[in-house]
């Protein structure tokens, strides 16, 4: 009874905190000069972190295993996941592009687990047999690191795809604010905002190539380590049930992406679509399956477990 209560405090804590930190994004975003309201929204998303984090450990400690068990205890982990590439570009003291993507991604992954699911899936359950295994957390956290690195990759490049072929009124004003706090004024561009569309189509390039190129890794990872453990439980290495073959074409989706930046004339445009299309295809793999409730990844569906 303890840790539920703790649990819901936790979870209410952090959804409340990170809808705050939307709105404050919000309001610094058409009053650029409240500097202090985006510090209070980096304090709050830190808030956010530690407790999700709190959520997660005390989960574990109750359980008895690492809470990855169900559709609700992944999307809070997602949730975690996405602040951890949240901080990545904080690290290397560069532009964080990445904000505007896992700020908005984690209020609604949380929301949805929040409100969106039914209150008996909130409840920690005994692990079925076949997720008695010390490969739960390996597999299993992997694939859900590995979608939250993808994803936000993805989004980065239908962000370029939307700058490259709509200049909407909103980057207008932004290009225009920059070109003229810029100390380049005086300089030979033929004119700032060619520059900074430019500029910043090549930033969300870049990010989208090394966030995607994580994710892929990670996801190679977790495929691996899922048909080590396959071979445990089920006697097989690979079964193709529409969880492995919809993570095989996650895999090849994002193959075909990484392969097509060798080539200079595929890079830029030509490659963010590939991973714009990735985007659905995650979600189809991650969601769509576990809408379906079908095959032997089915203890992860909407519906509830059998008592």
């Amino acid at each position: 009874m303890l840790f539920a209560t703790l649990e819901h405090i936790l979870t209410h804590i952090s959804f409340s905190t990170i809808s705050i930190v939307i709105t404050i994004h919000l309001i610094t975003l058409l009053v650029r000069e409240l500097r202090g309201l985006r510090d209070s929204s980096e304090k709050g998303l830190i808030a956010t972190f530690f407790s999700i984090t709190g959520f997660l450990v005390s989960r574990w400690v109750s359980s008895g295993h690492f809470p990855l068990s169900n559709l609700y205890e992944s999307l809070i982990f997602l949730s975690w996941a996405l602040y951890i590439l949240h901080t990545i570009p904080k690290i290397q003291n560069s532009k964080n592009d990445l904000s505007t993507i896992t700020t908005p991604s984690t209020i609604l992954t949380q929301g949805f687990a929040t409100s969106g699911l039914l209150t008996e899936m909130h409840q920690s359950t005994i692990l079925v047999p076949a997720l008695q295994s010390q490969w739960l957390m390996m597999h299993v956290s992997m694939m859900l690191l590995s979608y939250a690195t993808l994803l936000c990759g993805s989004l980065l490049s239908a962000a370029l795809l939307i700058i490259r072929f709509r200049k909407t009124f909103f980057f207008s004003e932004v290009e225009y604010f920059y070109a003229k706090r810029s100390a380049l004024k005086n300089t030979s561009f033929p004119s700032f905002p060619n520059y900074y569309k430019y500029q910043l189509t090549e930033r969300l390039d870049s990010w989208s190539y090394r966030v995607i190129s994580l994710g892929f890794t990670l996801l190679t990872i977790g495929i691996l380590c899922g048909a080590v453990w396959a071979n445990e439980a089920w006697g097989s290495y690979w079964n193709w049930d529409p969880k492995e073959t919809w993570a095989f074409i996650t895999w090849t989706i994002f193959a075909i992406y990484l392969h097509s930046r060798t080539n200079p004339n595929w890079k830029g445009t030509n490659s963010a679509l590939v991973a714009s299309i990735g985007f659905l295809i995650i979600w189809i793999c991650y969601f769509g399956i576990n809408l379906l409730g079908i095959g032997l990844h089915s203890y992860g569906s909407f519906t509830l477990p059998s008592k």
